[in-house]
């Protein structure tokens, strides 16, 4: 989804688990909220403090919105990345406001503090397949650098 809008990612906690729905024209769209705080150390009491919380709320569309929705919760910690909409609208009171919104061009979750697990889609996004596998990154040269010695190590790195 091409946007013109401010390009911006934010990391922060869901608020609610996520709104899967469809349009009238039959295209999914997940909503949510992401409540995103600065975290500082407070030298007077030697403690870390968390700032206020903003609220960011956002719409992921089509595959990845479903596959957002079917993977978080509540409370976990996520990223998104998009642009930001401007949407103009009149209040049940009569007044003109205006809000901004995140559309969601890539989300997943965080890994800063916890461990997920990946499942590939098959087809066109709709089934999920047979097997989940959890995968290690490993680092590995197709050939071995001579040093000059008789090493017979591994030269494979587990991350």
């Amino acid at each position: 989804m091409a946007g013109n809008g401010i390009r911006v990612t934010v990391i922060g906690r869901l608020t609610a688990d996520p709104e899967l729905r469809k349009t009238k024209s039959g295209i999914s769209v997940a909503s949510f909220s992401i409540a995103s705080n600065e975290r500082g150390f407070d030298s007077e009491s030697q403690r870390f403090v968390d700032g206020d919380a903003t609220f960011v709320r956002c719409s992921y569309w089509r595959d990845g919105g479903e596959n957002f929705a079917e993977s978080n919760e509540k409370g976990n910690r996520v990223i998104a990345t998009g642009y930001l909409r401007q949407n103009d609208y009149t209040d049940r009171e009569g007044v003109e406001r205006t809000s901004l919104e995140l559309v969601v061009e890539e989300a997943g979750p965080s890994n800063q503090f916890a461990t997920t697990e990946y499942s590939k889609r098959k087809g066109n996004g709709n089934k999920s397949s047979a097997s989940k596998t959890k995968t290690k990154a490993k680092a590995g040269a197709s050939t071995k650098a001579s040093s000059g010695s008789d090493d017979e190590s591994d030269d494979d790195f587990d991350f």
